[in-house]
């Protein structure tokens, strides 16, 4: 379960989080979703102290930090329990998928290299790349690369999993294969927040939405709740914006995304 209560965040005297409150239950998907500016990449990165909030309380997996008064010892305590996905892979380009996927193995869970790589092949394999293991970064497409850093997050078995923005790097053409693996490790009730730009994903993929708009949660609900009958008029605009950017028309009900 994570836990955020009163996240403040700012950059000298520019406030990017505003006391942001949430919870997310174990096994359950949320959805952050806004305006580009909102803060939602800047939440994902203080939720495991990438970026250090000013004030606010932060509990994941047990471990409970008041961020203000945070120990050394408490932020690896809390990093400990989530991994990340980033928006531009973030790989080792020097070694191998397979090397990429079991380091964290080897130096977060101490294993030895022929444990470690015997997970990162399974992995490689959940992920559909198990003939890309041998593989370096520079070799593989984007979509490619980003399933690897799937699967090195997925390879310490963290109690969250964070994704901030995992296909906004890629070409359109390699969208689709990388939110069909995100869409089956949700089937697996993996506990997951997703920062994504892809409305209709998050409709088909997220138990909870959260819509943010410069720095606070203004609105939060099941899928149908926040899509097809928004209460918020910011929730409104975002999604007639969006809509008509994608579309052209300013119809509220966007098409279902559709996973195969």
């Amino acid at each position: 379960m994570i836990k955020v209560s009163n996240l403040q965040k700012s950059y000298k005297s520019n406030q990017v989080l505003k006391g942001i409150s949430f919870h997310v239950d174990e096994g359950e998907v949320v959805a952050i979703i806004g305006p580009s500016g909102s803060g939602k990449s800047t939440l994902l990165r203080c939720l495991n102290f990438l970026e250090k909030p000013n004030e606010g309380h932060i509990e994941i997996g047990g471990i409970f930090v008041d961020t203000a008064k945070a120990t050394k010892k408490e932020i690896h305590q809390l990093r400990l329990q989530t991994s990340m996905v980033f928006q531009h892979y973030n790989l080792f380009k020097n070694i191998t998928a397979l090397k990429n996927v079991a380091h964290p193995l080897r130096v977060t869970k101490k294993l030895d290299k022929k444990k470690a790589e015997e997970i990162g092949r399974h992995l490689l394999e959940q992920v559909g790349l198990s003939n890309k293991a041998d593989h370096y970064p520079i070799s593989l497409s984007g979509g490619q690369q980003q399933r690897v850093g799937i699967a090195r997050a997925l390879a310490v078995n963290p109690n969250a999993i964070l994704f901030d923005e995992p296909t906004s790097s890629l070409d359109p053409e390699w969208v689709g294969e990388v939110l069909r693996v995100i869409s089956r490790i949700a089937d697996k009730e993996k506990t997951m927040i997703i920062v994504t730009h892809e409305m209709n994903f998050a409709r088909e993929v997220a138990d909870r939405v959260i819509f943010m708009d410069d720095g606070f949660i203004v609105e939060q609900g099941t899928p149908e709740e926040v899509f097809d009958y928004p209460a918020n008029d910011r929730t409104k605009k975002f999604l007639r914006d969006y809509q008509r950017q994608i579309t052209g028309k300013t119809d509220n009900k966007m098409e279902k995304f559709a996973i195969v």
